[in-house]
């Protein structure tokens, strides 16, 4: 057996089996005899996704298109779901799926994705066009007629839209995901018209199709809660306080509290960009610390000073040349302590918002498996309180690192919250701040044509119109 022959049976043994470091350097020394393999550049690049390592991935992709690779629709798809994912760049991410439709007209994952970005960069009516496109190559799949539902104004009871997606709500054979989707769906479309009862059976529905695909055990709330009070304990003393503000600006708090607004309002300053939610302070929870959060206390400032390193390499790949950038992963209040060992100097928002009305639009967001606990309203409360917990210390400890900006105070007067908030960052003011509708950044969130409107306090005091169906949040949060 040849060299080449041996490297390429080591490679793909590998990449079968899982072990994508391993697979990497074997397909790199495999391709740097015999770089004319396509498809090994594309199992390559496959690989370097898996690991987190996606501007490498991107190149290894594009040597998969260059080289000949099969179904180079694929590969354009991969590189655009990077390109949205990671780099958030929906541009970049357009670009690589019209180019994937451009070999394969009715490719229906490309075109999903091509509305997911149309979404992100505002075009609502292109996002109508793909995903209608995308119905008609798959009518079986209900993903894009779910879409089109949340981008539709529903004021007609016999809407046909609405019509079907009640059929396939009822319709056994409809799976289990999909049947979630579907109930989000027409949950929303009910909701638009006032008809609130029937809109929560539908989100209900979804909910309840969503927590039986995943299992009962997708939430844990003793692991929840151990984990808590593990982090309490291992954070227990501040750290040197930095003297000037770094250059991340941490966004976190609730799923839909106001995070994006927040963001929002922040990208509108001429020295804001705008990260999203990034998820580096993850990868080095993940990657970095394998008995977190017990082995941050042991790590020395080498360590730490590496990984540091890493998260500002990361952010200027996302962001080249930026001044400030803001980073909302909402899940980075757990991680305050480690963000304040890396970043002495960070400022830290904590987005808040009336419990009532934050739950219910957490069980109404369709927020994936990624928060198995807004499925159901006794575990949203569950996860509410450890987060109250959590914020509290965090602000005992760190008190003038930690500013607190109130959704329902910030909508009913924006100004005088909207000035203390860019105080608060170390910015000077800038009128732009006040009109954050306007930006014109991507959003690829729950609440992405929200957040496109001019501040309105609608969705304050939501709560009441299903305060029948809501029992855990009010006896957990009762109403002032």
């Amino acid at each position: 057996m040849s060299e080449v022959e041996n490297l390429e049976n080591t490679a793909l043994g590998h990449f079968n089996s899982g072990r994508f470091s391993e697979a990497v350097e074997a397909f790199e020394r495999l391709l740097a005899i015999d770089p004319d393999k396509g498809n090994h550049w594309h199992r390559l690049a496959y690989s370097l996704r898996q690991l987190r390592r996606f501007d490498e991935a991107l190149d290894a992709y594009q040597q998969a298109l260059d080289h000949g690779g099969d179904k180079p629709e694929e590969i354009h798809l991969n590189r655009a779901i990077i390109c949205a994912q990671h780099f958030s760049n929906p541009e970049e991410a357009k670009a690589e799926l019209d180019a994937a439709l451009a070999i394969v007209p009715d490719y229906f994952s490309a075109l999903l994705n091509l509305g997911m970005a149309c979404e992100e960069l505002g075009d609502k009516e292109a996002a109508k066009a793909a995903y209608e496109r995308a119905q008609a190559a798959n009518p079986d799949d209900t993903l894009a007629l779910t879409r089109l539902a949340e981008l539709t104004d529903f004021d007609d009871a016999d809407h046909p839209k609405l019509k079907r997606m009640q059929e396939l709500l009822a319709d056994s054979r409809v799976s289990l995901d999909n049947k979630a989707g579907i109930g989000f769906a027409l949950g929303r479309a009910l909701d638009s018209p006032g008809h609130y009862d029937e809109a929560f059976a539908a989100y209900r529905t979804g909910n309840q199709a969503a927590q039986a695909e995943r299992g009962q055990a997708a939430y844990d709330p003793l692991l929840e809660t151990r984990f808590t009070k593990q982090i309490i304990r291992t954070f227990s003393t501040p750290e040197p306080r930095g003297a000037e503000a770094e250059r991340p600006i941490f966004i976190c708090g609730m799923f839909r509290s106001g995070s994006t607004l927040t963001e929002r309002i922040l990208g509108r300053h001429s020295r804001v960009t705008t990260g999203g939610e990034l998820e580096l302070i993850l990868a080095i929870v993940e990657t970095g610390f394998p008995r977190y959060p017990d082995d941050v206390a042991a790590a020395d400032d080498r360590k730490i000073k590496e990984l540091r390193r890493y998260y500002l390499d990361e952010l200027e790949k996302i962001r080249p040349g930026a001044d400030l950038v803001t980073d909302k992963q909402t899940y980075n209040f757990r991680h305050i302590g480690l963000i304040k060992r890396l970043f002495p100097g960070a400022r830290i928002i904590d987005t808040t918002r009336n419990p009532l009305d934050n739950g219910l639009a957490m069980y109404f967001a369709n927020l994936g498996p990624g928060v198995p606990f807004a499925i159901d309203l006794g575990q949203i409360v569950h996860w509410y309180r450890d987060y109250r917990r959590l914020m509290a210390h965090w602000r005992e400890i760190y008190p003038d690192s930690i500013h607190t900006l109130d959704y329902d105070a910030l909508v009913a007067d924006p100004e005088p919250h909207i000035r203390a908030l860019v105080d608060f960052c170390g910015l000077e003011w800038e009128d732009a701040c006040l009109e954050p509708h306007k930006a014109d950044t991507a959003v690829r969130t729950a609440s992405a044509w929200q957040v496109r409107q001019p501040l309105y306090k609608s969705s304050s005091g939501r709560w009441r119109n299903y305060e029948k169906h809501i029992g855990p949040l009010i006896e957990a949060f009762p109403p002032a």
